[in-house]
């Protein structure tokens, strides 16, 4: 099955309000490739000024993350709900970084893709493996063990996205080989089935995004640092097949 591929931007904690206005200026017509679905995942407070000001240019928003419940004495935190009010159509749960720094669950995860999904929004749900658990030789059965246990229901074909990110590729400059991409890739596609995007994310910039996107069951990218300029994500995204 063809799908469109999904070339999605991950401001993390960096931003600013002159910064997302110097990103929209650069999401010209003519620089935008007519092939992915483009996404930016800017800091939650900047959600509503970047979904105002890319209103229109061919790029959605969404958030970073969100709380498991709709709203509540949550000091801090974001709600799927109030992203869809702001603007977002995706939030990403489940990032490495989540589980790393604040202890999140498969469990955790899954209630966050299903609040995400009670509000209306596209969950992109992350899975990847440690160093020290590839070289184990346990890449597999991490992320298949992530993926079954983090899916929520109703995890239908186009209901929820998939990325991949090998924790020790995430801003080293370091990716897995284009083998090493497919296994897991091919692994993942058998638990999600046809009709779900599968993004690889973990290193991604202009030069290698044209080889990494060319993989079997890889329906486009999850992008750090190189989304940060607008010139460099729509490189990456003029690189991605045409569904």
């Amino acid at each position: 099955m063809a799908l469109t591929p999904l070339i999605a931007g991950n401001w993390k904690m960096f931003g600013s309000r002159a910064m997302a206005s110097r990103f929209a200026e650069g999401l010209t017509p003519a620089a935008l490739p007519t092939g992915p679905d483009l996404l930016i995942c800017p800091p939650a407070a900047l959600v509503g000024l970047v979904a105002s000001l890319f209103a229109g240019r061919g790029v959605s928003v969404g958030g970073q993350d969100c709380h498991a419940k709709a709203e509540g004495a949550h000091t801090g935190d974001t709600s799927a709900a109030l992203l869809a009010d702001l603007g977002a159509r995706y939030v990403i749960v489940g990032h490495s970084e989540r589980r790393a720094d604040h202890g999140e669950t498969n469990a955790t995860v899954r209630a966050k893709a299903m609040a995400a999904l009670a509000a209306g929004l596209t969950p992109i749900l992350c899975v990847g493996e440690t160093l020290a658990e590839r070289d184990a030789g346990q890449a597999i059965t991490i992320v298949r063990s992530q993926l079954q246990d983090s899916l929520p229901d109703g995890a239908t074909a186009g209901a929820v996205v998939i990325a991949y990110e090998p924790v020790w590729a995430i801003g080293t400059g370091r990716t897995p080989t284009v083998a090493d991409i497919a296994e897991v890739h091919a692994a993942l596609r058998a638990v999600v089935g046809d009709g779900v995007r599968i993004l690889y994310g973990g290193s991604v910039k202009p030069g290698n995004a044209a080889e990494i996107l060319a993989v079997a069951n890889v329906n486009g990218a999850l992008i750090g640092g190189a989304s940060l300029a607008a010139s460099d994500f729509l490189a990456i995204a003029a690189a991605a097949p045409t569904a």
